[in-house]
């Protein structure tokens, strides 16, 4: 056509008034857009018509983001169920459906070691011993009296202390 410019993207060639948003249908010339299965947008329609939603903020998700549980998150909106500190780019766990830090799944969720009563997360040193209703992390699990490692050898529960063999046998 004359007095119309080519516009080239992805190998293929268009008059200028044919390059056209599949959203509002109006040429997109020069400006940005956004390919999407052949389809082209200009970027308010693929914000408004096209682009995931965030399931936190429901806004648009253009650019970055994560992914959690099948839904799409705006990385700033992304929050701790307990604290609402950003999660991205940390270490997380979940309660059911719902994200938290290590700090707020520790406090209410996370068992507490039967010998420094701290909570046992399964990050970092994660690995325990759980013996009937007591857990212990695996450098807390010693006897109760001269503190060798029980880790690997037998022990005796005697009421809420555990003991080793020799100290079992000193009674």
């Amino acid at each position: 056509m004359p007095r119309s410019r080519m516009l080239e993207y992805d190998g293929a060639a268009w008059h200028e008034d044919c390059f056209l948003c599949s959203g509002c249908r109006k040429p997109i010339g020069s400006e940005a857009f956004v390919p999407d299965n052949r389809r082209f947008y200009c970027l308010a329609c693929y914000e408004q018509q096209v682009a995931p939603r965030c399931s936190h903020c429901r806004k648009a998700l253009t650019k970055g983001g994560l992914t959690y549980r099948g839904e799409v998150w705006h990385r700033d909106c992304f929050l701790c169920c307990g604290c609402g500190s950003a999660l991205a780019g940390q270490t997380f766990t979940s309660q059911g459906e719902r994200p938290y830090c290590v700090r707020c799944f520790s406090s209410l969720y996370a068992k507490k070691c039967a010998a420094c009563n701290t909570p046992i997360t399964g990050f970092g040193d994660g690995k325990y011993v759980s013996f009937e209703e007591r857990q212990w992390h695996q450098p807390c699990f010693k006897c109760s009296r001269c503190s060798v490692s029980l880790i690997g050898s037998g022990f005796f529960p005697d009421r809420d202390q555990i003991l080793c063999a020799d100290c079992n046998s000193d009674d």
